[in-house]
């Protein structure tokens, strides 16, 4: 365990400083190229509403596509995040619920809103490292994985109704104020990075959605600031958390594909918004959890429920372009 832990915080050592100014972070492929992984959202209850079933299901489809690696939408830890770094709601919602070997890898994850109603800063401590070798959580940083880069960008912060109409709620705002000036960075980091990628595949991972028929429904604040950036770069995913459900749902103007992947616990049964059906593939509003299974040329995206079963799937595929 002590040279897992080692060789995990080599890794996470790694800060390349030849392009944009997120912080980026490296994950090699398997020997043949490829990259499995799983995505969970709004997970974080002490093993309550369902969170250990889902667990338990996350740990046999991660052993049966031996899974390289778990993304985190964010809400990691409910309902007010963390206190401090001695919280012990991160082993009781993580380190006792994830326990099956083939999750015993690294959890790349993002803030949600019901995070920075804590501790927020708690969530980046190397301590936490300490406890859990598996947990890497950063405002937002670029994960490159050789075939494919992921960017995970903090939504929370671009949204308003946090700031304007917070009702009883207390943020945990260190770091980002000024907001517009942190918003425009994190907006002008991602257009770099995006920019400078030569990736086969690029991936958005970030809590809040841009198109959602669930409960909160699409976020405006990223769909005016964000998406351009996405369609302008010919980003393959958007994935996110926030609405508790799981859905793919195709842009109606670009190649994107809008994945929720929120249902890691407490679902919202029935409570669907649905105001703009269209481009919408998928939808499910119970528990449940996604893998994608990624090669040079094909993305596989599978979604399953809270007993692993398969409720949809599709791929996406690229071609390879010969040398002239």
């Amino acid at each position: 365990m002590a040279a897992l832990y080692f060789l995990f915080m080599v890794m996470l050592s790694f800060v390349s400083i030849t392009c944009a100014d997120l912080q980026r972070l490296e994950h090699q492929t398997k020997a043949d190229g490829s990259l499995s992984f799983l995505v969970v959202g709004d997970w974080g209850r002490r093993g309550t509403y369902n969170q250990s079933n889902v667990a338990f299901q996350m740990g046999r489809i991660g052993s049966k596509l031996d899974i390289d690696f778990v993304i985190s939408t964010g809400d990691n830890f409910y309902d007010d995040g963390l206190t401090s770094v001695n919280d012990l709601a991160f082993e009781e919602s993580f380190t006792n619920i994830y326990t099956a070997k083939s999750l015993r890898k690294p959890w790349y994850s993002v803030l949600g809103n019901h995070d920075y109603r804590g501790n927020a800063e708690a969530q980046f401590s190397h301590i936490l490292r300490k406890i859990d070798h598996r947990w890497l959580c950063l405002r937002s940083f670029v994960l490159d994985a050789e075939i494919v880069e992921f960017f995970f960008i903090d939504t929370t912060p671009l949204v308003d109704q946090y700031f304007t109409n917070p009702k009883d709620q207390k943020y945990d705002w260190r770091g980002v104020t000024p907001r517009q000036n942190y918003i425009a960075t994190i907006l002008k980091d991602l257009e770099s990075a995006l920019r400078e990628s030569t990736s086969k595949w690029k991936i958005v991972v970030g809590h809040h959605a841009i198109r959602s028929i669930g409960h909160h429904g699409d976020t405006l604040e990223l769909t005016n600031l964000l998406l351009p950036i996405l369609k302008a770069y010919e980003v393959d995913f958007y994935v996110n958390g926030h609405d508790h459900c799981l859905e793919d749902i195709s842009s109606t103007t670009s190649p994107i594909h809008f994945l929720t992947s929120g249902a890691g616990s407490k679902a919202w049964r029935g409570d669907v918004k649905g105001l703009d059906q269209d481009g919408v593939n998928f939808f499910y509003d119970g528990q449940g959890f996604m893998s994608m299974q990624l090669t040079g040329t094909n993305a596989k995206i599978v979604f399953y429920d809270v007993f692993g079963k398969v409720l949809y799937s599709f791929n996406k595929s690229k071609q390879l372009y010969s040398a002239m």
